[in-house]
C-alpha cells in the first residue's frame, strides 16, 4: 500500500482520498506550490497535514484563529501526529516548549497566526527550524 495511503488510513480513519487530494499531496511532496481552493469541508487540511508526516522536518501552518489552530493540534495530537501551536494565548513558557519540540525533531506540524511573522526574533526561529513546508490555512483570512 502506497504510504500516503496507509497514513490516511493508519492516522484519520479513512480507507480513498476525495477527489483531489491525493494529486494535492503529491504535488506538494514533489515540492511545488499549491492552491487548493476546495469547499468547506473538502478535507484541505489533511492535505498538508499527510505531506508534513511524509516530508523531513517542520511544517509551518499559517493560520488566522486560535481557535482553529487549537482544535487541528489537539486532533492531531489525538491521532498520533506531533503538533503543536505558538500563539498570543499561550504562556512564554509553553510556546519555548513547541519549540524545543521542534528543534528537537518531534514536533512535526506547528501552527501560527499570520502576524507572527512579523514578530521580532521569529524569521530567526524559523531559520534554525529544518522547515519543509510552510502551509496557509483558511488563506482567504490572510491580507
Amino acid at each position: 500500500m502506497e504510504l500516503p495511503y496507509r497514513l490516511l488510513r493508519d492516522y484519520f480513519g479513512y480507507t480513498d482520498f476525495r477527489p483531489g487530494q491525493k494529486k494535492l499531496i503529491d504535488a506538494m511532496l514533489s515540492g511545488r506550490d499549491v492552491l487548493a481552493v476546495m469547499p468547506t469541508g473538502a478535507g484541505k487540511s489533511i492535505c498538508y497535514q499527510i505531506a508534513a508526516m511524509l516530508l523531513p522536518g517542520v511544517t509551518l501552518v499559517l493560520s488566522p484563529l486560535i481557535s482553529l489552530m487549537q482544535d487541528q493540534v489537539e486532533g492531531l495530537r489525538a491521532a498520533g501526529i506531533p503538533a503543536g501551536s505558538l500563539h498570543s494565548a499561550q504562556t512564554a513558557e509553553e510556546r519555548r516548549q513547541t519549540i524545543r519540540q521542534a528543534m528537537a525533531g518531534r514536533c512535526r506540524l506547528i501552527y501560527a497566526a499570520p502576524e507572527r511573522l512579523e514578530q521580532p526574533g521569529f524569521e530567526q526561529l524559523l531559520l534554525q527550524l529544518p522547515v519543509s513546508m510552510i502551509a496557509v490555512d483558511e488563506a482567504h483570512c490572510i491580507s
